[in-house]
């Protein structure tokens, strides 16, 4: 366990990706030595706890928003999450142990099978991708590489090179120099990677407003007009880039308190603070009976011009599996400020935002996914609105800002995200922070749209040169099994 909860110090805001790499590798060393399977899964589940609680420690915020009502629990939610999350890593540890002896086949198989298991983390029961251990790279050197290999690729480097560190300690040999002479390549090739160009001089500029709603205050009806109105003056502030006016406001996640299909005389208020710019904000709507967590887009009237309906929800926050028994006990998702809880919209799109071109919409959550946008054709730039308050203000906030910076640098597109309390950013389409707010102040962010680069190879390829090389691995390590009954 121990050794897992080091890997978990490399990601953000910690950081610290060569001391991950070493408890990984430790880990690795306790299953390439492990002599029964039952050993194995043992090892790979307390290990992967250990990890995902240092990782996740920040899930227990959520619970602590109302601590009289759900307080109690924050702990079990932690235990849960982590050891669940941990059964994904058990399984190859087990399976490692069982079908290969030598050390260096038994290191093969884990680091395939684990890349795989991340990948069905991501997937399974809706998926949650959130601190994989490829994620410690991306505020390093190497997050260029994300453009070719995604994050997957970046999974199977992290566990093979913890893996070639274990085999070489195993083996008391040469092999632990060659991690970091394959990892000094690795930076120097990123290093070739050209850097995304500056916004052209004429660029659009964008107004990020992030009125710092504190969530256990944001819908208490005295704060409401409070928050409401320091969101106003942020869109209405004088423009700060050379004098040149936004092109579009963007508020964030459910940042308008009224119902959007009750919210006309809000909507006059916003209007006339942005005068004749378009306003891009978060709101909750009803559609008949069902609830929706949605992303709305006004034009200089203050008319709705178009809606985008988040369409991955938040298990046990926006909505409850098995929600319509629960609900009729009472329980509803923490996150659902409406009594019907969300339900989830058609699917991934991108908005038509005229001379801006077509940006692709991400509400909170959806940031963690990589494989949504290559379901719509190819759009001119992301935005992403969040409210991670709920987030509470240590490694959450931080870690959903760096999985955003990934998402760009996957694509080769700028994204833009506006938070509730920080963090709001522009970043290129590298996954370089340009300019931002910082966590837990109230500001108004006036940014010039970066420019996209040419699709990159993961766009165009996604996981599939991932899947392949897994499979190279799981085909290398079966015919070497073969030779060896013989």
């Amino acid at each position: 366990m121990t050794a897992g909860a080091v890997g978990g110090l490399g990601q953000a805001p910690f950081d610290l990706s060569l001391l991950a790499v070493i408890g990984l590798a430790g880990l690795v060393v306790l299953v390439l030595r492990a002599d029964t399977a039952r050993r194995g899964f043992w090892l790979g589940l307390s290990g992967g706890a250990g990890y995902f609680a240092v990782s996740l420690h920040w899930i227990v915020e959520p619970f602590l928003v109302d601590p009289l009502r759900h307080g109690w629990m924050a702990p079990f939610a932690l235990l849960f999450l982590a050891v669940g999350l941990a059964l994904f890593w058990a399984l190859p540890s087990a399976l490692a142990v069982r079908l290969a002896t030598a050390p260096g086949q038994r290191a093969l198989l884990l680091t395939a099978l684990l890349t795989a298991a991340e990948y069905a983390r991501g997937t399974v029961l809706t998926g949650f991708p959130w601190a994989q251990p490829g994620h410690i790279w991306i505020d390093t050197s190497l997050l260029p590489l994300a453009a070719f290999v995604g994050p997957y690729g970046m999974t199977f480097y992290t566990v093979a090179a913890a893996a070639l560190i274990a085999v070489g300690v195993l083996r008391a040999s040469w092999w632990v120099l060659i991690v970091p002479g394959i990892h000094a390549g690795l930076v120097g090739l990123a290093l070739t990677v050209s850097p995304a160009p500056d916004a052209a001089p004429d660029a659009p500029v964008l107004r990020l407003v992030q009125p710092n709603a504190a969530q256990h205050l944001k819908w208490q009806p005295d704060m409401i007009p409070v928050f409401f109105a320091r969101a106003v003056d942020l869109t209405a502030e004088p423009t700060q880039l050379d004098g040149r006016p936004p092109a579009v406001v963007i508020w964030p996640e459910t940042s308008l308190a009224a119902l959007l299909n009750q919210s006309e005389d809000w909507r006059a208020v916003i209007s006339q603070a942005a005068g004749p710019v378009p306003v891009i904000l978060g709101a909750q709507r009803l559609e008949g009976v069902t609830g929706r967590n949605s992303l709305a887009l006004l034009d200089e009237t203050g008319e709705i011009a178009a809606i985008y309906d988040k369409h991955h929800l938040v298990p046990f926050g926006e909505y409850m599996p098995f929600g319509d028994l629960l609900s009729r006990l009472g329980v509803d998702g923490l996150a659902a400020a409406l009594q019907t809880g969300y339900r989830p919209g058609p699917g991934p799109e991108a908005l038509d935002l005229g001379g801006l071109g077509q940006a692709f919409a991400m509400i909170c959550y959806e940031a963690i996914f990589p494989g949504y946008i290559r379901r719509i054709d190819r759009p001119d730039w992301m935005v992403h609105i969040t409210n991670d308050a709920w987030f509470g203000q240590f490694s959450g906030p931080y870690q959903h800002l760096a999985l955003a910076r990934l998402r760009a640098a996957e694509q080769g597109l700028p994204l833009v995200r506006a938070a509730n309390t920080g963090i709001s950013a522009v970043i290129d389409a590298r996954g370089r922070v340009l300019d931002s707010l910082p966590l837990g102040v109230a500001g108004a962010l006036d940014v010039a749209l970066p420019p996209a680069l040419p699709p990159t190879l993961y766009a165009r390829t996604g996981d599939w040169p991932v899947f392949l090389v897994i499979l190279v691995a799981l085909f290398a390590v079966a015919a070497r099994r073969r030779v060896n009954r013989h």
